[in-house]
């Protein structure tokens, strides 16, 4: 009687962890996957849909991770992945933030290290034509 019980809460531990395992797939493709009805969020922001009850059934079935994301492009091509693969011109997407950033930096950096040295004022005097005459017009009026 011991042994049934212990089996039988072996084998109920294990489905539950399994349950588990399965529900954080789920949460994980539905993260991972856009929602095609709009392509505007992924299917875990748009609640209870079609499509979270296409990846549940694929989970149950026992498809991998991959497997399940391989069908999806095939229905729906790349778009559907939330996160683009990092290839081809896919690429762009996850290097240009990055060069935009460094050119960003050069450019505050070449800004601030190059600026012109404040004019003093009397170096101003010399610059200006009739200065002198300008000068004296000014204390006339005063």
């Amino acid at each position: 009687m011991k042994t049934t019980r212990v089996i039988a809460i072996f084998f109920l531990l294990t489905f539950i962890s399994l349950n588990g395992a399965d529900e954080a797939l789920i949460e994980d493709l539905e993260q991972n996957l856009m929602a095609p009805c709009c392509w505007s969020g992924t299917v875990a922001d748009h609640g209870h849909s079609e499509m979270e009850s296409s990846i549940r059934e694929m989970v149950s079935q026992g498809l991998t991770r991959q497997q399940v994301l391989d069908k999806f492009v095939a229905t729906y091509g790349e778009k559907i992945l939330a996160i683009p693969k990092a290839e081809g011109f896919n690429l762009t997407a996850w290097i240009m933030p990055a060069v935009v950033f460094v050119l960003g930096v050069l450019i505050m950096i070449l800004y601030f290290t190059n600026r012109p040295a404040k004019v003093v004022p009397t170096q101003l005097k010399q610059n200006i034509r009739h200065s002198d005459q300008i000068e004296q017009e000014l204390m006339e009026m005063d």
